[in-house]
């Protein structure tokens, strides 16, 4: 059965695409089926696995035209992608006015979820409709952490909005858990933010650490995964460590009910 997971951070530079892509390869390398929906209308995820931002039909057409997000699905190298880009925008407005206007991506990909194992959303760095349309078509929740004061601060407003929907839209939505990006232990700073999201988070937390890595910039440039990009740096490592995590999360070896209940 397929897993829905959007990604999610309103809080935009804290490693939310470069963890969809990289993630999503990582995965992939391991033999699973995995579809990439970029759902945010800067369209990184898109260039990230080296695709035209201007290809279409994206996932615009997915969710304003009811194009089947199987004929959208570009197949690259790196796995499956539903392309985005600025058209996207459009969506925000043109969403007010439809009818059950929070689910109409979770019923586009109800048509393709058993296809793949696991389906990853990228969402916009803010939470809006595009992001709510998101969590209410995800089954989980995954949150990058960039590893500054500022980052702790928003994550009580996305935890408070994700208590919301599992609510009153999605009462299936759980957090599948929070990863710490930009992670350097030699500064105290780090060191803080780690304890501090332990310590409200405790075993939702992963292990794994995405350090500041040089490679981990780069590699978009190229449009690749930073694993296809340089598989021997340290940003290539912990990726590939966190989908080895991730996996075994899956098989029920971490806590599996959600935060504060959900």
């Amino acid at each position: 059965m397929g897993k829905i997971i959007a990604i999610v951070n309103q809080k935009g530079g804290v490693g939310k695409t470069t963890t969809c892509v990289n993630l999503s390869y990582a995965l992939h390398l391991r033999g699973k089926k995995v579809l990439l929906c970029d759902c945010d209308p800067q369209g990184n995820s898109t260039s990230g696995l080296g695709v035209d931002k201007s290809t279409s039909p994206n996932t615009y057409d997915v969710i304003m035209n009811g194009e089947s997000p199987e004929n959208a699905a570009v197949q690259t190298k790196f796995g499956s992608l539903l392309p985005a880009n600025r058209e996207l925008t459009g969506a925000l407005i043109e969403l007010v006015g439809v009818d059950e206007r929070e689910f109409v991506l979770k019923k586009a990909l109800a048509a393709v979820k058993e296809q793949y194992d696991y389906v990853f959303i990228d969402c916009p760095p803010s939470l809006e409709l595009l992001t709510l349309n998101a969590l209410c078509a995800a089954d989980s929740v995954l949150v990058p952490v960039q590893c500054e004061y500022f980052a702790l601060e928003g994550l009580t407003d996305l935890v408070a909005t994700v208590k919301t929907v599992n609510k009153r839209l999605n009462t299936n939505l759980k957090f599948e858990g929070f990863v710490l990006t930009m992670y350097d232990s030699r500064t105290k700073l780090s060191l803080e933010v780690e304890a501090e999201i332990k310590k409200f988070f405790g075993n939702k937390v992963y292990e794994t650490r995405i350090p500041r890595n040089v490679r981990l910039s780069e590699a978009p440039s190229h449009g690749k995964p930073v694993i296809a990009y340089d598989k021997a740096s340290k940003g290539s490592r912990a990726y590939l460590k966190l989908a080895s995590e991730f996996l075994t999360a899956q098989g029920g070896k971490r806590i599996k009910q959600g935060l504060f209940g959900l």
